[in-house]
């Protein structure tokens, strides 16, 4: 299985209490995790703006991903041009997932297959990883996501 991480989910793993950092560690033992230069360089921009003492850590994280084509394309979907890169990476990378928490620019494409990629939030993968038997979902205590992995709202 290939995951494709988006801008958004490499920003939130390079936080320091992220409990996305250990979802996706997790994770990159079971499947191969993606990205490209795209999705790594907003991330890295968005860091240095809002918690520059956090790139080392991105750049650490990112470092241990297989880095696949930025290149466009067709995409046969409406999109912001701006998000092209990341779908189109997702798709050039034959991820099976792209996971990401935008719901602005995402969200009308969620549990959508485009070109053969499935664009899903981290509780959607959980979901389908459950379902494949490869995770077992547990509820905390005042918390609605499953285990270890934050909410989306």
């Amino acid at each position: 299985m290939r995951v494709f991480l988006d801008a958004n989910i490499l920003f939130s793993a390079a936080l320091s209490k992220s409990r996305l950092r250990p979802f996706l560690q997790q994770l990159g033992r079971r499947v191969q995790l993606l990205t490209n230069a795209y999705a790594q360089e907003e991330a890295a921009r968005n860091l240095a703006a809002k918690h520059p003492e956090r790139l080392g850590e991105h750049k650490k994280f990112a470092s241990s991903l297989e880095e696949v084509s930025g290149r466009l394309f067709e995409l046969g979907v409406p999109l912001a041009k701006k998000d092209q890169p990341i779908l189109c990476g997702a798709i050039a990378g034959r991820a099976d997932y792209l996971l990401t928490g935008d719901k602005k620019d995402f969200g009308s494409l969620f549990g959508r297959t485009v070109q053969g990629v499935k664009v899903v939030t981290v509780e959607m993968l959980m979901e389908e990883l459950e379902e494949r038997g490869m995770v077992e979902l547990q509820e905390e205590e005042g918390q609605s996501g499953p285990a270890g992995v934050p909410d989306e709202d």
